[in-house]
């Protein structure tokens, strides 16, 4: 069994590998761990005219990190994003959820524009 602050330190250690895959696939990383009264968004990143707030998971193993996004999650991140749409999205701006979903010895699984259908 892990600690908290393991799985916190995995969490984090997730996020920062998270941002450098997005930064190779040519995106600018705005933020990170923005807290909002309806949740927490893990990154907030920039390509062109779209802006994804991304969901990141970090899990032991490929089984795990495949199952590691549900619509509950899925939802908080999407009521996040909704509040702090105003302050990165500027007009003409697509807007996107994605989850990148991570493993070790594995590579991340990218799912643009993540809906709940």
């Amino acid at each position: 069994m892990t600690t908290r602050a393991e799985r916190e330190a995995r969490g984090r250690r997730g996020e920062w590998l998270a941002a450098w895959y997005l930064r190779l696939k040519g995106w600018r990383v705005l933020a990170r761990r923005v807290k909002t009264p309806r949740g927490e968004v893990d990154l907030v990143a920039r390509r062109g005219r779209t802006v994804a707030f991304v969901e990141v998971k970090w899990r032991a193993n490929t089984s795990e990190r495949d199952l590691a996004i549900d619509p509950y999650r899925l939802r908080r991140v999407i009521a996040a994003a909704e509040a702090l749409a105003p302050r990165f999205v500027r007009a003409g701006d697509d807007m996107r959820i994605d989850v990148l979903l991570l493993a070790p010895g594995r590579w991340p699984r990218h799912i643009p524009n993540a809906s709940l259908a």
